[in-house]
């Protein structure tokens, strides 16, 4: 065995004995708890702590609703450890030490590198599993649920009261929300709820800025450019274009008469169509293949169950459902005996169905006129939030710097991982950012980590 499967087992076997850590964890760069934002709603959540508050607090939010940033956010794509608990090269937390003095040190809660210390890539992480029934967060009973993101943002700010209150030597960190899918619908709403809160004072932080990462801000947007971005890219033909456009205009019928949750019943019938004339395309990268169980609906399947499979479910595989529910369940030993972590998932999302298909645009538009740093980021290959829906509601803005906005030209990045490499495309104007990630999918940290770790620096103003 080498030394860094010699380590990964270490690792997995300091988990497993480590289950009789007390609530909360005790201070030291790694921290989680359990925050009762409303009667009988529990929301969970997960620190790592930069050693310098130097660096900035990131916040992310996944999407769904219903998608664990605790589990899928921290282990897929961005945390210090990926699903087989191996060192992540790309981590937004710790240090690129050698994966082979990478260890787990029970007696800090944290993940150490003997060769530097407990030092951090660009930021401290808050991993917050959102809205209440996500991952580890529960809901004691059927009304605990968030019918909506103005609920979904007052629990936030609840749990962000909390978070800053107990922790004080973060309130003047800058901290940034980051965000991917209908996570960064949520993030929209939540840092316009945050701004005013800073401004009255109720919350003590040092708010910088959002990033909405191949974000559910216009859902038509997306929906009606589906069938383009399919025909451009080979994966559509004349007919099947056809068969798309008239799925996607049934969605667009339903918006317009304010019907929401039929729009939400009618999207999940267009996918099933895009899927049809594909041959199953994947909607989270263009250029692989939907999995096989999360095609169209079995027999006496609703829509909501569907969906739930479709979407969520990805994020909840089975090995990262044996790794939360195993040894991360026993490492925490704070969560519930009844409580399984992505057991509620089908009820998040069910329950903000009818709120799933409005648009949040003008949110957007209200956070730029606030002066808050904003910033849109979109996988190239990414299909469920095309680029192309993206740049059409970026149009749309009412925002007063959108003309400056338009009138640049972007520039070309270099991909960290292949000089020389274009890896992505960026426009800044006042406060408004665009970055086009080439070569991602939805989940843009899993797809171009490198890119992705480079964007947040420029974002969190550290290159």
């Amino acid at each position: 065995m080498d030394r860094t499967a010699a380590c990964s087992l270490a690792l997995v076997l300091a988990l497993v004995a480590h289950s009789g850590l007390s609530s909360p964890a005790p201070a030291g760069r790694e921290a989680w708890s359990y925050v009762e934002v409303r009667d009988g709603a529990h929301m969970f959540w997960w620190l790592y702590s930069a050693r310098s508050l130097d660096l900035p607090l990131v916040l992310w939010l996944q999407g769904g609703p219903g998608g664990s940033g605790c589990g899928f956010g921290n282990f897929g794509e961005i945390g210090p450890l990926d699903g087989d608990l191996k060192p992540r090269n790309t981590s937004w937390e710790l240090c690129r030490g050698t994966p082979s003095l990478i260890h787990y040190n029970v007696s800090v809660e944290v993940l150490t590198c003997p060769a530097c210390g407990v030092q951090v890539q660009a930021a401290s992480v808050l991993f917050v599993d959102n809205p209440v029934g996500t991952g580890f967060s529960y809901a004691e009973r059927p009304d605990g649920f968030a019918p909506d993101v103005a609920t979904v943002a007052s629990d936030m700010l609840v749990l962000l009261r909390h978070f800053f209150t107990g922790r004080p030597e973060f309130q003047s960190v800058p901290f940034y929300i980051f965000s991917e899918s209908y996570g960064g619908k949520m993030a929209a709403v939540i840092s316009l709820e945050l701004t005013k809160a800073v401004a009255e004072g109720t919350v003590k932080c040092n708010f910088a800025g959002v990033a909405l990462g191949d974000s559910w801000i216009s859902p038509l947007d997306s929906v009606m450019t589906w069938g383009p971005y399919l025909y451009t890219t080979s994966l559509l033909d004349d007919h099947g274009l056809e068969d798309v456009r008239a799925a996607a205009e049934d969605v667009k019928t339903a918006v317009e008469q304010q019907q929401f949750h039929k729009a939400t019943e009618l999207w999940s019938v267009a996918e099933t169509v895009v899927e049809q004339n594909t041959n199953g395309v994947n909607f989270y990268n263009i250029l692989t293949q939907q999995p096989d169980e999360s095609r169209s609906s079995a027999a006496g399947e609703d829509f909501i169950a569907l969906q739930v499979r479709r979407h969520i479910r990805p994020l909840h595989g089975q090995s990262l459902s044996e790794l939360m529910n195993g040894p991360i369940r026993k490492k925490l030993g704070l969560i519930p005996e009844n409580v399984t972590w992505g057991g509620q998932a089908e009820d998040v999302f069910g329950n903000m169905a009818g709120d799933f298909m409005r648009p949040v645009v003008d949110v957007v538009d209200q956070l730029l006129a606030a002066g808050v740093n904003v910033t849109v980021y979109n996988g190239q290959l990414d299909l469920i939030v095309d680029t192309m829906g993206q740049e059409l509601w970026v149009k749309r803005l009412k925002w007063e710097g959108l003309a400056g906005f338009n009138d640049m030209r972007w520039t070309p990045l270099e991909d960290p991982a292949f000089p020389g490499v274009t890896g992505a495309f960026c426009k800044t104007y006042k406060n408004f950012t665009f970055f086009w990630i080439l070569k991602a999918g939805h989940m843009i940290p899993s797809d171009q980590g490198p890119m992705a770790l480079q964007m947040l620096r420029m974002i969190t103003q550290q290159v």
